[in-house]
């Protein structure tokens, strides 16, 4: 009932044809009207013709004309209309009826039933409609906010890495450039951990210290970030996979902004031979896959799979 928002022809035609039916009398018409809302003022001048001369209108010229009236303002009256068509579906007094009115007025009303049923059920499907394109239309308005802030925060990120060149300390610049990139793993929601310090017993202080923690498939990945005047040799990577040998089923991940030394390579290399994968990266490699605005998650996936395949922890896929 609370879809029915105005009569249309096959509707009204009804309960013209059913009001009168479930009344006795012209005045008791005008009663049922006044109960179900509707403002006296309204139907004033039916009112003081069927008082002078009750002769001059019938009780269904007295529906129509009201029902005309109420029907022509679909905000206004829509309370009324909800009312009338919930009293009539509701009757079930048919012994006041006159009693040659009474199966008539039980086929009318089990029709406007019947009626008011089917279009409720189209009105909750044209409901359900466009309820599932106002939830697609926000889901559509949702990924595109999500995609104007992921690259919002790529071009923050990428001035922030530009800016790493004019830093002249060692020692900021490397530490910047951790906060950057992890920074950027947590945009493609890749990054696990910050970098942490995991500290000894008591007086023994730092034992072990990360860059960053991230999972790709599954796997996890250590993240060492180096910003060195010279080249990484084996040592740099020795130390690292010491740290992945210490861990069950974790990976390295190597990024250097020098590049990395040939002694560095193949240690990264004959690892790949006792079950340790490095991948190594240069910052000249985030450089352009953030230039290009390439999708991190699949390019590091194709640094992986030369890795394992080709023993390659070096190769770059662009």
């Amino acid at each position: 009932m609370n879809d029915i928002y105005h009569y249309p022809p096959d509707l009204f035609d009804l309960v013209v044809q059913t009001i009168p039916l479930l009344n006795r009398s012209k005045k008791s018409v005008l009663t049922f009207f006044n109960g179900a809302g509707v403002e006296e003022a309204l139907y004033s001048d039916i009112t003081a013709k069927v008082l002078s001369n009750p002769e001059a209108i019938s009780k269904y010229e007295i529906c129509r004309v009201i029902l005309e009236r109420i029907n022509q303002n679909s905000d206004k009256y829509l309370r009324q209309r909800r009312e009338i068509l919930k009293r009539i579906t509701e009757f079930e007094a048919f012994s006041t009826c006159w009693e040659s009115d009474q199966l008539k007025a039980k086929g009318l009303v089990s029709e406007i039933q019947k009626v008011i049923n089917v279009k409720d059920s189209f009105t909750r499907m044209k409901q359900e409609r466009e309820n599932e394109q106002n939830l697609r239309r926000k889901e559509h308005h949702k990924k595109i906010e999500e995609i104007q802030k992921k690259t919002e925060q790529l071009s923050k990120i990428k001035n922030e890495l530009f800016s790493l060149f004019n830093e002249n300390n060692a020692q900021k610049r490397g530490k910047k450039l951790e906060f950057v990139l992890n920074g950027y793993f947590k945009v493609f929601e890749i990054l696990i951990k910050d970098d942490f310090k995991r500290l000894g017993e008591p007086g023994d202080g730092i034992i072990e210290q990360l860059d960053g923690v991230i999972e790709i498939d599954n796997q996890i990945f250590l993240v060492e970030m180096k910003w060195k005047k010279d080249s990484i040799g084996s040592d740099d990577i020795f130390s690292h996979l010491g740290r992945i040998y210490h861990r069950t089923n974790a990976h390295g991940i190597f990024i250097s902004a020098s590049g990395y030394s040939a002694s560095g390579i193949t240690a990264a290399k004959e690892a790949l031979v006792k079950s340790a994968l490095m991948v190594m990266f240069d910052l000249e490699e985030f450089v352009k896959v953030i230039e290009g605005e390439i999708d991190f998650r699949n390019y590091l996936r194709e640094k992986i799979k030369a890795a394992i395949i080709e023993k390659e922890p070096y190769k770059k896929p662009i």
